[in-house]
């Protein structure tokens, strides 16, 4: 009995140092939540918020990277939450037009330093790039994770939906901005990307970062696709909302997750969860 008592508490002090060395995980999140517009109908963000904000809760998401968020859905996910938030408004720089919002736990994590800036030639201000439809952005911030005493970078952005070549241009300057602000720290990029797997705006992604679902410890968790239409019979076969990461993290969870009610999605995109631990 002795014995086993001695084995039990060293197994005990095994688990606690592996536990130590292999860190807390973090829970992320990135979700197209669908722009608040009335014509919509039942599938208008009042009708959705709760269930949105309600996700995001139930899967413990340490920092939530959102598309689409309009100034009154930008200030609801802050409200009545432990988040902080990075981001401005695509058409002014400020409130106005479409987020691309990193809202992270403010008790776990610690601001550095954190921006915007616009996917176009004239990054630095509100602008529209090459043959793209609209302004388009990519918020950043540096964080201070205080309980993994480790620093690193959170992406976010959403590509243009009708522009080829903007979207192309997109991804490298992504990768030129990503290299210059984080040359050496751990990174995650995540966004809506409006392409699929298969193409160039991807591959030039892929040329320095991984993509979450490729390296995932555990298989891949729900459909392939992220896009649904606010349709619940979708086939969910277009993947286009990403989470990728640099060598500095592993992935434990890669999942797109399915949560709905009454046969209805929250969004007509569906949310990227990954856990992920420092390496």
């Amino acid at each position: 009995m002795k014995t086993f008592n001695i084995f039990l508490l060293l197994l005990v002090f095994a688990s606690a140092s592996f536990a130590q060395k292999a860190g807390v995980p973090l829970n992320i999140i990135t979700y197209n939540i669908r722009l608040n517009v009335a014509s919509d109908g039942i599938n208008a963000w009042p009708n959705r918020k709760d269930h949105v904000k309600a996700l995001v809760k139930f899967h413990d998401a340490d920092i939530l990277c959102v598309q689409e968020a309009l100034p009154e859905q930008f200030d609801a996910l802050l409200e009545n939450s432990n988040f902080d938030v990075v981001g401005v408004g695509r058409d002014d720089g400020k409130r106005k037009g479409e987020f691309s919002a990193v809202y992270f736990d403010k008790s776990r994590f610690t601001k550095k330093d954190g921006g915007t800036f616009w996917l176009s030639p004239t990054p630095n201000v509100p602008s529209k790039g090459w043959d793209a439809a609209l302004n388009r952005v990519c918020s950043w911030v540096r964080l201070y994770d205080k309980l993994n005493k480790k620093e690193f970078l959170v992406f976010n952005t959403h590509y243009d939906h009708v522009g080829v070549q903007a979207r192309i241009e997109s991804a490298k300057l992504l990768k030129q901005k990503i290299q210059e602000i984080a040359p050496t720290l751990p990174v995650v990029f995540t966004g809506d990307l409006n392409v699929t797997p298969e193409t160039e705006a991807i591959a030039t992604i892929k040329s320095f970062l991984i993509d979450a679902k490729d390296v995932t410890m555990e298989p891949p968790y729900g459909p392939l696709g992220t896009f649904n239409g606010f349709d619940f019979n979708s086939d969910l076969k277009n993947r286009i909302d990403y989470i990728f990461v640099n060598k500095a993290f592993n992935v434990q969870k890669f999942a797109v997750l399915t949560d709905s009610q009454d046969k209805r999605y929250y969004s007509d995109h569906l949310p990227v969860f990954v856990k992920l631990s420092f390496k």
